[in-house]
């Protein structure tokens, strides 16, 4: 059965325990979205607080996936830019999918459904994002038709001894 997206649903507490609970599983299955296994629950509620604050001052949106029981299974965060000169693009943040439906294709529907979000967003001609080297995301989001824009060598150290790059991807919306 195929994720229920929605964007910008009501935030209440079970929504709130749902994705710091899905962030929380993500990570400690070594997924790339912000921190390395294991996770205390506690660093994801302070960075998810960042998130609801950034979407109260009316600076980002939040697409949710819901699966058939409708618990959340997956998350993104579509930032707007600030500077003038790159209102027509947004950033996505925080891709996620939980790990028991990895494989059955939630993470391109996440995707399809985040780019048909920034679609409904006035002035919005292009997506752009960053992945962490070494993971396989770059070519997952390259499946789903970002191209890569930009790289810094090491710029992410994971732990002593293991950097990874920074990639930069971006989605043209036609």
């Amino acid at each position: 059965m195929p994720l229920t997206f929605t964007l910008d649903p009501p935030v209440d507490a079970a929504l709130r325990d749902g994705i710091r609970t899905l962030w929380t599983d993500v990570s400690d299955a070594g997924g790339a979205v912000g921190f390395v296994p294991p996770v205390n629950p506690d660093d994801v509620r302070a960075e998810l607080v960042r998130h609801f604050v950034s979407m109260a001052e009316g600076r980002t949106r939040l697409l949710i996936g819901h699966d058939g029981a409708g618990a959340v299974a997956a998350t993104a965060f579509l930032t707007y830019n600030t500077h003038r000169l790159m209102r027509h693009w947004v950033w996505l943040y925080t891709v996620m999918v939980h790990p028991r439906h990895q494989g059955k294709g939630y993470g391109r529907g996440l995707m399809h459904a985040a780019a048909d979000a920034a679609r409904g967003l006035d002035g919005v001609e292009a997506i752009r994002l960053t992945c962490r080297g070494g993971t396989g995301a770059d070519a997952f989001y390259a499946s789903c038709g970002y191209k890569e824009v930009g790289r810094v060598p090491d710029a992410i150290r994971v732990a002593p001894g293991d950097d990874r790059d920074d990639i930069t991807m971006l989605l043209t919306l036609h």
